[in-house]
């Protein structure tokens, strides 16, 4: 049996276990991708990584036990968890979504409680909640947008007495370390929700540098609009619907013969009922290979209305060389100080102008390319970032029980809805296994 809290000096665990909240789809969101990131830098770290989930096996899901990663199908609410998670032992725990912390915490902290708990946010949920429901108020008031998007203390206003905050907030609370991938969410959290800021770390996506050479199709081999998104995901959806009303008719008032292909992963019937060849609107569904994708296109233009977090489109569309016409909202935490490759608005005509003249302008286009290269190898530097990552894990590592001891509120979450959960769960179980017999 594998022995917790590993002092080995060739990798920093012998054991990780990362219970996904679904199976990882790399080509179908940016969480899938977000999530093979987290498990490249760990199998160069780990003796062994196990990923187990409670979801049913989808048809776009990575093969995990190709790349060495074992996998193993847990149940919710139910101690045979206990029992198969004692066998293995883990140093560690990644739960992905605050969801997995909630259902299998108080169960990893009984079994393995020197385990180090790690929470993996990929977007703040309620903070995508409240700015959905703050843009509906827009839309009801006559505007197409919230332009006070960014404003602390309208959104904890609109947040804090959710359930969906309360608990999220909470499960960072309750873990020893939270990935976050927004500057913008730590910033909230730390001054509005009193987050410690030793249980919070910044990692943005951890990708190859990227560079300006004759792999990326020039100006003129390229051809037209494109967006890309996993049609699950309400801010994709939102964002096309956006479009087909209200964006795309204003540019193809100036581009009569222009086309805006739209791909993402599970398209439901509402949204190939928007395809429109006519128009040039064009629902292409599930892309393969999104970065093809991009590469072949002009401009990606997705004006986000609401959502959280940092989009991997925008960073596929970065490391292809193609300029992107988004919001302020899309474009949130993702460039720092560095200038957007390409334009960023609220209104619609201004975006409408936008995306035209980068279509049609070869030299505003080339600049905004250039732009997205330097982004790319300046924030998302994969070896800096996982040289962080391991920094952060480590110093964690040998400080664990001090950590703990300087999040009391942590302590007094953990104790208190352990205790619930872990009854309501024992209760279900034990019903469940009456049922049976």
């Amino acid at each position: 049996m594998l022995s917790p809290c590993s002092t080995s000096t060739k990798a920093l665990f012998n054991c990780v276990v990362i219970i996904g909240y679904v199976w990882p789809e790399p080509n179908s969101s940016a969480a899938g991708s977000r999530m093979m990131q987290l498990i490249n830098f760990f199998k160069k770290n780990t003796q062994r990584i196990v990923f187990a989930s409670p979801a049913q096996h989808s048809i776009h899901r990575e093969d995990l036990p190709a790349l060495g990663v074992e996998e193993h199908s847990i149940t919710l609410n139910c101690d045979s968890f206990d029992l198969w998670l004692n066998d293995i032992s883990p140093d560690a725990v990644i739960f992905d979504r605050f969801m997995m912390e909630e259902q299998f915490g108080w169960r990893v902290e009984q079994q393995c409680p020197d385990c180090i708990r790690i929470l993996n946010t990929e977007d703040l949920h309620s903070l995508r909640s409240a700015r959905e429901l703050r843009l509906k108020k827009a839309i009801k008031a006559g505007d197409d947008f919230d332009h006070n998007f960014d404003d602390f203390s309208a959104l904890y206003q609109t947040m804090a007495q959710t359930d969906i905050c309360q608990r999220e907030i909470a499960a960072i609370m309750r873990s020893d370390l939270s990935i976050m991938i927004s500057s913008f969410e730590i910033a909230f959290l730390k001054e509005i929700f009193k987050v410690p800021e030793h249980i919070l770390m910044h990692l943005p996506f951890m990708l190859e540098n990227s560079s300006s050479d004759s792999k990326q199709l020039s100006f003129d081999d390229r051809e037209h609009f494109v967006t890309i998104g996993n049609f699950r995901h309400q801010p994709n959806w939102d964002c096309v619907r956006y479009l087909k009303m209200t964006l795309w008719p204003l540019i193809r008032k100036a581009l009569p013969q222009a086309q805006l292909h739209i791909y993402g992963a599970y398209p439901a019937k509402k949204v190939t009922d928007l395809h429109n060849p006519k128009q040039g609107f064009y629902i292409q569904g599930w892309a393969e290979n999104a970065h093809q994708v991009l590469a072949n296109a002009k401009v990606c233009l997705a004006p986000i209305r609401f959502g959280a977090g940092i989009k991997g489109k925008f960073t596929d569309a970065m490391q292809t060389a193609t300029p992107i016409v988004t919001t302020p909202v899309g474009s949130e935490a993702m460039h720092q100080n560095y200038e957007w490759p390409g334009a960023e608005h609220f209104e619609s005509q201004a975006l409408a102008d936008s995306a035209v003249a980068l279509f049609t302008d070869e030299q505003q286009w080339q600049a905004a390319s250039d732009k997205g290269q330097i982004i790319i190898n300046q924030l998302y530097n994969k070896d800096k970032l996982e040289a962080h990552l391991q920094h952060t894990i480590f110093a964690l590592k040998n400080n664990l029980q001090q950590s703990r001891l300087d999040n009391f509120s942590g302590l007094m979450l953990r104790h208190h809805h352990h205790k619930s959960t872990q009854y309501m769960s024992q209760w279900i179980a034990a019903k469940n296994s009456h049922s049976v017999n």
